[in-house]
């Protein structure tokens, strides 16, 4: 694992890149290299497929794609690979993100993409690692201390409660 690039970001425009980052900052807490590419569906198919082929024989081990509206990337680079894909639906249009929920989770058989919430894109690193941690004993470890460390978080915000009473505990 170290020094590998275990995972592939893609979104199909620069507009995605605050969201998508949410996956990008998980996967570098937990110590997973990624790669990040902004590539269309659409507008640069080609380039699309090329750029999934070249992560595939450089070992990435998943990929990670979001996208609005029609919401094709995923679906796209799922087409092109048997790696796993995690789609991440992001709210954009009048729809707010529902119509790409549903063109990402709605894949023909025998192509499925993991989906995630609208915007979940952290979740979408966090899936990558659980993953990958099949296979990689530290990442399971690291992710085992993540959940530890958030479930801590929970009871430390509770105890704060129980001290300062809702208004108080608002107030901060």
């Amino acid at each position: 694992m170290e020094g590998k690039v275990l995972v592939a970001v893609f979104m199909g425009s620069d507009s995605d890149l605050p969201v998508m980052k949410g996956a990008v900052d998980v996967l570098a807490e937990l110590g997973i290299r990624a790669e990040v590419h902004i590539s269309s569906a659409h507008r640069t198919p080609e380039r699309t497929a090329e750029l999934v082929r070249e992560a595939e024989a450089k070992g990435v081990e998943v990929i990670i794609a979001g996208a609005g509206m029609a919401a094709h990337l995923p679906g796209v680079i799922a087409a092109f690979t048997v790696l796993p894909v995690i789609g991440v639906p992001i709210s954009s249009g009048s729809l707010q993100g529902v119509d790409a929920l549903y063109a990402i989770a709605q894949m023909p058989p025998g192509v499925p993409v993991a989906t995630v919430a609208i915007n979940g894109a952290r979740n979408a690193g966090i899936l990558a690692a659980q993953i990958l941690s099949g296979r990689y004993p530290e990442i399971r470890e690291k992710l085992r201390r993540m959940r530890e460390k958030m479930a801590q978080g929970v009871v430390e915000k509770d105890k704060l409660l129980q001290e300062k009473g809702i208004e108080g505990f608002m107030a901060k």
